[in-house]
């Protein structure tokens, strides 16, 4: 039997795992932290999004990544689309669901009950794990690899025939995501592209006066611009700036920004000259009038009132609050990220995820070059990607 690593208990490593050995390898999970999942357990506290309902060409259209290969990651997705993701929970007696926007989730919305389910399910064909092992070398030898690990009983050596790193990116760390991989891969001669913050939130200096008011409160059936990007959503006002659905599904374009900045339109369904009309005779106290008849927020106000100060008319005020412009500072820290761009670049992989660099050592999941936002795009890449991985690594 050929035995293959797995270097990585998240989904990419566990769901390559699962793969290799239904195709007749011997499998070894290894994971640094003391259980396997546990990003996977974080990212179901709100609710396990698998996948997303989306129509194909939609869902293609959400990943990215420098000089991405479009056609390949299309393939990759026709290999193990949402319903395939879909018919994998129901087989581990998970039943799914569509909720709002397309997201998929577990009837019960809980990461645990799958997980243990699915790690069992794993063992009961005969995938060992061996916890506690965090990689530190690779080195090829005439007929094989050779692993080294810390380990909790010292420095260790495992021999495989091939190897599937699925060692994610470097958000939350606490889980084993910590990108301590990168200098090991670098030093390999791996091309390897700087980790950024993905999926998070980013920075704008509130006043005391405005985070007073805002800070907690979302902003609802907003239209917000970066670039030529446009969407509709809702944000909430951190301490620190904005978090929220749309700064994720922006984040690409923000990045790409000398100076990033997000241009909010308060009220999209309504024109400047409709907002105005709706004023009448208005003269005076124009941000308590918004509230009244705009149905402005004291967040809303609160905002427009550190940026703009006080209006003098109508009109005024509707152009401000139809063409807010916030400028960032910058993206949250890499830790608090909920995913990561950059990684293990596409130049250095074949088409089967291995490293051209390291023959029979293949990636999966968050460590390589592609990012997505949220709302079932991740975790149905990490599983498309420890598919492709997990069977070239048991047919290498």
């Amino acid at each position: 039997m050929k035995s293959v690593a797995i270097i990585g208990g998240g989904p990419a490593g566990l769901r390559a795992a699962e793969v290799a050995v239904g195709r007749g390898a011997n499998v070894t999970v290894y994971e640094q932290k003391r259980s396997v999942g546990r990003k996977f357990l974080v990212a179901g506290k709100s609710g396990l999004n698998l996948t997303n309902d989306a129509d194909f060409e939609s869902f293609l259209s959400n990943y990215s990544g420098t000089h991405f290969p479009t056609a390949l990651w299309e393939q990759f997705l026709v290999d193990f689309d949402k319903v395939a993701l879909r018919q994998w929970a129901a087989d581990l007696d998970v039943e799914t669901f569509v909720a709002g926007g397309g997201k998929v989730f577990p009837v019960s919305k809980k990461a645990a009950p799958l997980l243990r389910r699915w790690v069992l399910r794993l063992k009961a064909t005969g995938v060992g794990f061996k916890v506690n092992h965090s990689l530190r070398d690779i080195q090829h030898e005439d007929d094989g690899i050779v692993l080294n690990f810390e380990s909790s009983s010292g420095l260790t050596s495992n021999y495989h025939d091939a190897v599937v790193l699925a060692l994610g990116g470097g958000s939350w760390p606490q889980t084993g995501s910590d990108g301590y991989w990168v200098p090991l891969l670098k030093q390999k001669g791996v091309e390897v592209l700087p980790l950024q913050a993905a999926n998070c939130g980013w920075e704008f200096d509130w006043t005391d006066a405005t985070r007073a008011i805002a800070e907690g409160q979302p902003l609802h059936h907003l239209q917000i611009s970066a670039g030529s990007q446009s969407i509709r959503g809702e944000l909430m006002v951190t301490r620190y700036g904005f978090e929220g659905t749309p700064m994720y599904q922006l984040g690409r374009e923000l990045h790409s920004m000398a100076q990033p900045e997000i241009v909010i339109d308060f009220k999209p369904m309504f024109t400047i000259e409709h907002m105005v009309k709706k004023m009448e005779s208005a003269r005076r106290d124009f941000y308590k009038e918004a509230r009244l008849r705009w149905k402005f927020t004291d967040a809303m106000c609160a905002i427009l009132r550190q940026l703009y100060g006080e209006f003098d008319s109508a009109e005024s005020l509707a152009k401000a609050a139809k063409a807010c412009r916030i400028s960032f500072k910058g993206p949250r820290p890499l830790a608090e990220a909920i995913s990561t761009s950059g990684g293990v670049a596409w130049a250095a992989l074949n088409d089967q995820l291995m490293l051209k660099a390291l023959p029979n050592v293949y990636c999966a999941g968050e460590m390589i070059d592609w990012e997505a936002p949220t709302g079932g795009f991740l975790m149905q890449g990490c599983f498309a990607t420890g598919t492709v991985a997990g069977r070239a690594a048991a047919e290498s």
